[in-house]
């Protein structure tokens, strides 16, 4: 492995000082243009390469924010990361992404090693099982911007944006009642986490307003994987009530659930009428195309650069915890129309 170059190899290659070395890299005013030239130059002849971290000690900085997701392998996700990396990067940020694969302990770790790592903010949206949020105290504590997306909780000195899910969930299933669906199932993950639980009260409060009875299951809740579709399709085969639809909190999970259906013999959306939530691709591409809420993921995660920039620059102070709310949409589609 070769060595890594330093301003002290630099120095003594140049006959010159470290001190030198390092303000002509840095472009000071005392030194000559002549000197900067012939420092700049060597340095690229031998290959050094400036340590940003240590740069930035002296101003308590590192440069870098540190983030959280559940998985890197959901086109949500993806969307909200690149609205945060173009906004960061934009300002001169580097992100450091990490992914707590839906478990707390490895998003506990994640948070430590960003911790020490020095990370000027950090961003995260909650793990599938998290229900302690003790590993985030050392970033309140020290007053490190904490900024929480779409999986959120409220801690003080936090920030956190969502969509209104509880409206977003109470749409898709009035949109469902509209549609003739009289009795309905609601699918969702983990009702520790707000996403699905708010969509969830939306999606009774709708029931509740078209007086349509809370039958003795309506809510099954899932890990929302594909390998969990079999046991919902025979979970809904063996209702008292048919089911004519279901609101379902992800796309992902909805189109694998339209193909199993199918293969089940049931007709979408004649027998079952269907909603899913994210506008993710794949609702376009399954057949019939899949209605859905568009969750504004890209924005989202624009706006939380911006917030956390604006933090880091002194221009906004969150000192007591704000909540940013987007707007989401009900696309329909033919998953709740009948040809």
């Amino acid at each position: 492995m070769n060595k890594k170059i330093t301003i002290y190899d630099l120095a003594k290659t140049l006959g010159v000082s470290a001190g030198t070395v390092s303000r002509s890299l840095n472009n000071h005013p005392s030194i000559s243009d002549k000197t900067k030239a012939r420092v700049v130059a060597k340095a690229n002849e031998m290959g050094y390469k400036t340590n940003k971290f240590a740069a930035n000690l002296s101003k308590q900085q590192t440069n870098t924010i540190g983030v959280i997701v559940p998985k890197l392998n959901s086109n949500f996700m993806s969307t909200i990361l690149a609205g945060i990396e173009k906004t960061v990067n934009e300002a001169g940020y580097n992100l450091i992404i990490s992914q707590s694969l839906e478990s707390m302990e490895k998003e506990k770790l994640n948070a430590k090693t960003l911790y020490n790592s020095g990370v000027d903010a950090l961003l995260v949206s909650l793990a599938y099982d998290t229900s302690n949020y003790d590993h985030f105290t050392p970033f309140i504590h020290h007053k490190i911007p904490l900024l929480f997306l779409d999986r959120v909780h409220n801690l003080p000195n936090s920030s956190t944006f969502i969509i209104d899910n509880r409206l977003a969930g109470y749409e898709a299933t009035e949109h469902l009642i509209q549609q003739g669906c009289k009795n309905l199932l609601y699918i969702g993950g983990n009702l520790k986490r707000n996403v699905y639980s708010e969509r969830l009260e939306g999606f009774k409060e709708a029931l509740t307003k078209h007086q349509l009875p809370l039958n003795n299951n309506p809510v099954l809740e899932s890990d929302l994987s594909s390998g969990d579709v079999d046991s919902v399709v025979q979970h809904i085969r063996t209702l008292e009530h048919s089911v004519d639809g279901l609101f379902v909190a992800n796309d992902n999970f909805a189109a694998h659930l339209i193909k199993a259906l199918i293969t089940a013999g049931y007709k979408i959306p004649e027998d079952i009428k269907i909603v899913g939530f994210n506008n993710d691709p794949i609702s376009e591409l399954v057949t019939p195309s899949l209605s859905t809420i568009a969750y504004p993921g890209y924005e989202m995660g624009v706006l939380a650069g911006q917030s956390v920039i604006s933090q880091l620059n002194g221009s906004i102070n969150f000192q007591s915890a704000n909540s940013i709310t987007l707007r989401h949409k009900l696309i329909k589609r033919e998953s709740t129309y009948k040809s």
